[in-house]
């Protein structure tokens, strides 16, 4: 089973940053996909970020330049990470991170991560960003 666990979150002007963590415990595959997703009040979720377990990395293209993903690993515990900078209210969501489900390397489309939610079977709780102008 594979728990994961996001922390991070708060209010912001804009401008600022945050850096956001998931702890990811339990089951550990060598190949995976993880990401951030996020969702504001009355629209979809969305994927933010995506990266693999060889580090290859995708964003949506209103935060490149200005977030950045990236993932630590120590034993069984990976802990993936979002670096957001030059936040503007249209960050201002829900954000949620993500894995593929066992037996990892499943949110897989043409050899890269996807972004489709229906893939990625285990979910954090969420935490909250809030930007203001």
């Amino acid at each position: 089973q594979l728990q994961l666990v996001e922390s991070g979150g708060g209010s912001v002007q804009g401008g600022g940053s945050l850096r956001l963590s998931c702890v990811s415990s339990g089951y550990s595959p060598s190949k995976y996909c993880m990401a951030w997703f996020r969702q504001a009040p009355g629209k979809e979720r969305e994927a933010v970020a995506t990266i693999d377990s060889n580090g290859r990395t995708d964003y949506r293209d209103s935060v490149k330049g200005r977030f950045t993903i990236s993932i630590s690993q120590d034993n069984a515990k990976k802990t993936l990470y979002l670096q957001m900078s030059n936040l503007k209210p249209e960050d201002t969501a829900m954000y949620y991170c993500a894995s593929d489900p066992p037996p990892g390397w499943v949110a897989v489309t043409n050899a890269h991560c996807t972004r489709n939610e229906a893939d990625f079977g285990y979910w954090g709780q969420g935490t909250q960003v809030t930007v203001s102008s």
